[in-house]
């Protein structure tokens, strides 16, 4: 598997582990319901695409792609402006960070498409590495 994004998978793993026991058992009680919530969206969401990145490393590693490449950063990014800014917006009460969060979300999706572009070129052939 590619190390690079195993690792960055698991690190986003153990922030969303970390983060959901801080929401629980530290803002539950200082957060209102719908803070609670936009952070539990996060979180949820956080977690759901770590393990999407360690897809991507295993599919890198049957064989290396551009296109799963930019999957990758694509989930990514939707990671940090996805979920980082549920996490601040519930944090901050700041609510134009709302704005940013439609932004990972497109992030997430084309990550999804890029990825099932790349398992279609592998099925169809088009395996060239670096494409």
């Amino acid at each position: 598997m590619s190390s690079k994004w195993v690792m960055i998978a698991a690190i986003n793993g153990l922030i969303a582990v970390a983060a959901g026991a801080f929401g629980a058992h530290v803002l539950a009680d200082r957060l209102t319901p719908r803070e609670l919530n936009a952070f539990e969206v996060g979180v949820r969401y956080q977690m759901y695409h770590a393990l999407a990145l360690l897809l991507v490393a295993w599919m890198v590693s049957t064989r290396a792609s551009a296109v799963l490449s930019y999957a990758a950063a694509f989930l990514l990014a939707g990671i940090v402006l996805f979920s980082g800014s549920l996490y601040v917006l519930a944090l901050t009460g700041l609510k134009w960070f709302g704005m940013i969060t439609p932004i990972g979300g497109v992030s997430f999706l084309v990550g999804w498409l890029l990825i099932a572009v790349s398992a279609r070129r592998a099925a169809i052939g088009h395996t060239h590495p670096q494409t």
